[in-house]
Order: structure tokens, then C-alpha cells, then sequence
């Protein structure tokens, strides 16, 4: 898996290789998951949580998301509407 400053920027895959944000890895990652919730990075925030494979994470995300947007989704569609899943195979990571 990469590391966890990596996984939780990666906006896209070439072949087998992660496509990472650098400005947003640089600006955001020492922020932890519930910091990337409240300023709105829910995706980094979510991917955080994946990473991290803390379930009380998953759902203080999916708290702050519902509070904020004003929605009722649970945890379990956050995945996909992220796009975001843990056991892709990457052997290396592209910073664009």
C-alpha cells in the first residue's frame, strides 16, 4: 500500500502507477482525518480513514459530510461515491 500522505492525494491511476496531487500533498498532509473533514477535503479525508482501517474515522467523516451537505448517506456508499478503494496494486507513485 503507499504511504499514507500519497494514498490520500492520488487522483487517478496510470497503468500501475498512482497520479498523487503534489500542491494539495504539500499544502494538506500534515493535517490529520478529521482536519481534512472540517476543512471540506472530504475525499482526502475519507481516504485518510480507509487508510488508517479505523472504522470510528469512517464514521466521524461520514458525521461531518452528512452535517455539512445536509445529507443522511451512510458509510458504506462513501466508497463509492469517492471513488476511493484500499486494495488497488500500485508499484510506484507519479506527482503531477
Amino acid at each position: 500500500m503507499l504511504p499514507r500522505q500519497d494514498f490520500i492525494f492520488t487522483i487517478g491511476y496510470s497503468g500501475p502507477a498512482a497520479v498523487i496531487d503534489g500542491q494539495a500533498k504539500r499544502k494538506y498532509s500534515k493535517l490529520s482525518t478529521i482536519e481534512l473533514a472540517k476543512k471540506g477535503l472530504f475525499r482526502a479525508a475519507y481516504s485518510s480513514a480507509v487508510w488508517s482501517k479505523d472504522s470510528k474515522e469512517l464514521e466521524t467523516v461520514a458525521e461531518i459530510y452528512n452535517s455539512t451537505t445536509g445529507s443522511q448517506l451512510p458509510v458504506s456508499s462513501f466508497q463509492r461515491l469517492f471513488g476511493v478503494y484500499p486494495d488497488v496494486e500500485v508499484k510506484r507513485s507519479i506527482v503531477v
